[in-house]
């Protein structure tokens, strides 16, 4: 057994388990990898592929617990290369953020430009997805971090920091009903709303709300974008229910924003990142960094 033939496995597995595919992957031919194959079922006395004929199906009851060892190995490595990089030269490299637009656009561009002055070598990429996205995105090592308020709490492969907590607000355009007055559950369910989709910024906590007072509310329009929302609002297709710190007092003055926080559950947005994966002391940084704005946001 040899680290070429545990790295093979790993390959056949991320090509759905294409011999083909794989030998293009590790630039060897066909009739090597099923060698490397035979050879290592050889050394474990067991088949790890299903077959039929000779075309490779799915994996037997050994190969799945192999492949959790196999995933374990591959981080190893992937974090030997961190660690050694880090070392070289601790200023540069490259930082992959997974987040969702809400996130991108209205908490990190302050610690973003921070972390670039005292990190200018390091490369930034930024990855807008939905909550599931992002964790696909960790476990695939195509993200180092990631920054959202839903799901991630909910995966026990990933450590997961609290950042800062923060408040729905309802929208809408100036001298409208809702613009002054007591604001109720009731008085938001008699209009169509516009607000963000399933498992978007805050979205269960508006739902728990509606839940616990056997409400439900007239949701006319969802999307993942906070700006798009905002539009429709103006629009006048209807009553937006944003997040708090998506409202900008001077871009947004045409519109009315009030705090939902007496009627709506607080949400929390966190920083998540996969609890085996060596994070470089840039990345490091760069969550400290967020923290700290986190702090000026009113958050902690």
């Amino acid at each position: 057994m040899n680290l070429s033939q545990i790295e093979l496995l790993r390959i056949i597995q991320e090509n759905d388990f294409s011999l083909s595919k794989a030998s293009e992957k590790m630039h060897i031919v066909q009739s090597a990898v099923s060698r490397q194959l035979q050879l290592f079922e050889a050394e474990l006395g067991s088949p790890v592929y299903e077959r039929q004929g000779k075309r490779l199906v799915g994996l037997t009851p050994l190969g799945l617990r192999i492949m959790e060892q196999v995933a374990t190995i591959n981080m190893a490595k992937t974090n030997i290369l961190a660690i050694a990089a880090d070392f070289v030269d601790s200023n540069q490299g490259v930082l992959h953020i997974a987040t969702t637009h809400t996130q991108a656009k209205y908490f990190l561009p302050k610690p973003i430009l921070r972390f670039r002055e005292k990190f200018p070598g390091v490369r930034i990429y930024m990855l807008e997805a939905s909550p599931e996205q992002l964790i696909n995105k960790l476990h695939a090592r195509e993200a180092d971090i990631a920054i959202c308020t839903e799901k991630v709490a909910e995966d026990s492969d990933l450590a997961v920091k609290f950042c800062y907590e923060w408040h729905h607000a309802v929208v809408v355009p100036q001298m409208h009903t809702l613009s002054e007055g007591e604001l109720t559950l009731e008085r938001l369910a008699s209009y169509p709303i516009l607000t963000y989709s399933f498992g978007f910024t805050g979205r269960s906590s508006i739902e728990t709300a509606l839940k616990d007072a056997g409400m439900e509310l007239d949701v006319i329009l969802s999307a993942a974008d906070t700006d798009v929302i905002k539009t429709y609002v103006r629009l006048g297709m209807g009553v937006g229910i944003i997040a708090g710190t998506a409202y900008d007092p001077i871009i947004d003055k045409d519109l009315v924003m009030r705090d939902l926080s007496h009627l709506i559950p607080s949400s929390k947005t966190k920083i998540a990142y996969l609890k085996n994966n060596y994070l470089p002391s840039y990345t490091q940084h760069f969550i400290d960094e967020l923290l700290i704005a986190a702090v000026e946001l009113g958050g902690n």
